[in-house]
């Protein structure tokens, strides 16, 4: 979940810092800023900029961008979290699209007890009005070195390897909201296959947080990646249903992630619905 970031460090700079950046494959979004006076085109007269910014728009771009990118750099020890938006605008056309460009910092998910690191990241998000699964260009500072990176994905693929097969866990975190330490890495590599499926998700209006993971099983596999079935309860924002989505990973440090899914939607009492996917993340950029 988001985090204030009253205890981390500054922010870093882009120039100062490595970054890293991750572009969805299909429908990314065309620059916002107007073109000069003389070479616009139909398309560029169809935008006109959002002068009265819908509550919450600028931090959902941010939460979408985010998943997206957890999911395509497919690293569990290198999971970030939004914590401040620093500034963002917005376009409008007349389907109700939006293209939003911000500048925010986001932390690491897991950091040691006062030692919060800060990076910068800055996006633009497509939201195609309701549809789901926004595009998005993205750079952040990296945060982690790439070596120290490598070093704790391989800690946590050999302990998951250490696991009794098939797992016997009944729900993370517990009924107190407690996760034993020795679960940590099978929630932590769920919330990232789970990133996947919270950037489909995600629109203009619903956002997504991982509430609760269930019904995990680890297979063996002959290539030695980790292979395991969790079902995972999504609290939709701001609708607050429960979603709860059966997610298959694959997953084998410095390799693409395997992510299928599927999601059992609670449109009403008397009829429900069913949603699905599947994605594999292509090769990891050289500079992460």
């Amino acid at each position: 979940r988001s985090r204030g970031p009253s205890s981390a460090a500054p922010a870093h700079d882009h120039a100062a810092q490595p970054t890293i950046a991750f572009r969805s494959p299909a429908g990314e979004p065309a620059p916002c800023h107007p073109a000069p006076a003389g070479s616009r085109t139909p398309e560029d007269s169809e935008w006109r900029q959002d002068a009265e910014l819908p509550q919450g728009l600028l931090s959902q771009a941010a939460r979408a961008a985010l998943h997206f990118f957890n999911f395509r750099a497919g690293s569990p020890s290198a999971l970030r979290v939004l914590a401040e938006v620093q500034e963002g605008s917005a376009w409008i056309n007349q389907r109700k699209e939006r293209k939003v460009d911000l500048v925010f910092t986001a932390e690491l998910y897991n950091t040691e007890e006062g030692k919060a690191r800060l990076g910068k990241c800055s996006a633009q998000v497509f939201f195609r009005n309701e549809k789901p699964r926004p595009a998005v260009n993205v750079t952040c500072t990296q945060l982690l070195e790439r070596k120290k990176r490598q070093e704790e994905d391989y800690q946590l693929y050999r302990h998951m390897k250490q696991l009794n097969t098939p797992l016997d866990v009944v729900s993370i975190p517990d009924s107190h909201g407690h996760i034993d330490p020795s679960l940590r890495p099978i929630w932590d590599l769920a919330f990232l296959g789970s990133s996947y499926v919270m950037w489909e998700k995600t629109t203009q209006f619903l956002h997504y947080y991982v509430s609760q993971l269930s019904s995990v099983k680890q297979w063996k596999t002959n290539d030695d990646a980790i292979d395991f079935d969790y079902t995972v309860l999504l609290h939709e924002f701001s609708t607050q249903e429960i979603i709860p989505c059966r997610i298959h990973l694959v997953w084998y440090p410095g390799k693409p992630l395997k992510v299928k899914y599927h999601c059992q939607e609670l449109q009403t009492p008397e009829a429900s619905g069913t949603e699905e996917g599947s994605a594999v993340a292509p090769i990891e950029l050289s500079n992460f």
